[in-house]
């Protein structure tokens, strides 16, 4: 949109607030509020904060920072607000010399998709984005028993996700399925393929309305990777393609998976990566109660297609739509930081086309019921089983430091060691419940 554009639009609608948005390293939506009378003052001269409040930006001696608006993403929020209508835009961080802040999440997106486009690619995503309905934050009471595609009467969660995706079409955010999920209270909306960076935008957007429409009617939605012991948890599927000159550069019609050999190099990049990614796409210590065998969540390094047990899944399409090609990378969670989890898979599979890693033998078998036996004999690892085994990977690695850069990298891993060390020093109701009896 162009600043004449939005200014109209501000008048017209009588938009009285305007919220600049961003995201911290670990992904929590920060904002500023400002009266639009403002507007083009901050589009001129940006916005002033304190980025040493910021986790994961700078330091208190160079703690000056400005918000400088992507006019694209300029939206009115379909919300309730006494004072009028309130409209947001996603911000760029910027240094005070107006040079880009390296260590934002939405930088660091741009800086790899800079690189794709280098090699004539552009990134495109479409994610499943899965949550919990409770009927309070202060107990996980859920609102329903149903599982998976069961038919819900147009009530409680089904009414929420009808709303919440009503909210986000007016914000031209087009949602293509939503049903209920595996477990109890569990939801899941499916959200149209777009690229990269709008979709990041997109998914912090979603998330805000989920929460935004569960409170207003009374309720509580939470994106906790595992909120409830021994069901499901909460994923966040990523459907990823390569398009180059407007055409799927991951098809193949003659190949007989219709993967061509930049799909097979991206995926190899994948897997050959996915221990060290696992501290981005998996990036709470809750992360990795969801992470276990037995409840759907990928924890074996392999790929297949038909089969959902792998962490890599390649959807069958119809061969004469080549446009719908893609692939599933299927350990992330709803609580990762979206930014920053498309930059580095992005990283790992360009690495592996561009290095040509060899792909390795596709798993039709379900890797669940395998032995351990069996798993060693195909090579196949699994993904790191906690916190600080995923910090350790990352450390080892090359393509998370790379993509992030050294700064962004040490301070996460800096917070994600600081977190893993207040976790293990915690007494927690199974130990006193275990061994405090008998030891």
């Amino acid at each position: 949109m162009e600043p004449l554009e939005i200014k109209k639009r501000i008048e017209e609608e009588g938009v009285k607030f305007i919220q600049l948005w961003f995201t911290d390293l670990e992904g929590s939506l920060k904002s500023v509020s400002m009266p639009a009378n403002r507007w083009e003052d901050v589009l001129k001269w940006g916005a002033s904060f304190d980025g040493s409040s910021i986790r994961g930006f700078s330091r208190i001696e160079e703690s000056d920072m400005f918000l400088r608006p992507d006019l694209s993403t300029f939206s009115v929020l379909p919300i309730e607000s006494p004072q009028g209508k309130v409209a947001r835009v996603f911000c760029d961080v910027v240094n005070p010399d107006g040079s880009c802040y390296e260590d934002s999440p939405r930088r660091i997106l741009k800086r790899v998709l800079e690189e794709a486009a280098e090699e004539g690619f552009e990134f495109f995503v479409g994610p499943e984005l899965e949550f919990f309905y409770f009927k309070s934050k202060d107990a996980p009471e859920f609102i329903d028993f149903n599982g998976y595609f069961d038919y819900v009467p147009p009530d409680t969660g089904e009414a929420l996700l009808r709303e919440t995706v009503e909210r986000l079409k007016a914000m031209g955010i087009e949602v293509e399925y939503l049903h209920h999920e595996v477990s109890p209270s569990q939801y899941e909306l499916d959200l149209k393929y777009t690229d990269a960076l709008s979709m990041a935008d997109v998914l912090v957007t979603a998330k805000f309305m989920v929460k935004y429409v569960a409170e207003r009617n009374g309720y509580y939605a939470t994106f906790m990777p595992k909120p409830i012991q021994g069901i499901n948890g909460s994923g966040l599927h990523l459907h990823q393609s390569l398009f180059r000159k407007g055409h799927n550069a991951f098809f193949d019609a003659e190949d007989s998976f219709l993967m061509s050999e930049v799909a097979r190099g991206y995926v190899a990049g994948l897997l050959k990566h996915a221990r060290e990614l696992t501290l981005i796409t998996n990036q709470w210590i809750n992360s990795y109660k969801r992470l276990v065998p037995g409840y759907e969540a990928p924890v074996y390094i392999t790929w297949g297609r038909y089969n959902r047990s792998p962490l890599i899944r390649v959807p069958a399409i119809p061969r004469e739509k080549a446009s719908s090609m893609r692939i599933e990378y299927r350990s992330p969670d709803p609580a990762s930081n979206p930014y920053l989890v498309f930059a580095v898979l992005l990283k790992a599979g360009l690495r592996g086309i561009k290095k040509k890693y060899s792909l390795p033998p596709i798993s039709e078998e379900n890797v669940y019921r395998m032995g351990a036996s069996r798993r060693a004999e195909l090579n196949i690892e699994t993904l790191p089983g906690s916190l600080i085994e995923a910090i350790i990977e990352a450390e080892k690695g090359s393509v998370v430091r790379e993509t992030l850069g050294d700064s962004a990298f040490e301070k996460l891993i800096d917070s994600k060691r600081a977190q893993w060390d207040e976790y293990r020093q915690i007494i927690t109701t199974y130990e006193m419940e275990k061994y405090f009896p008998v030891l």
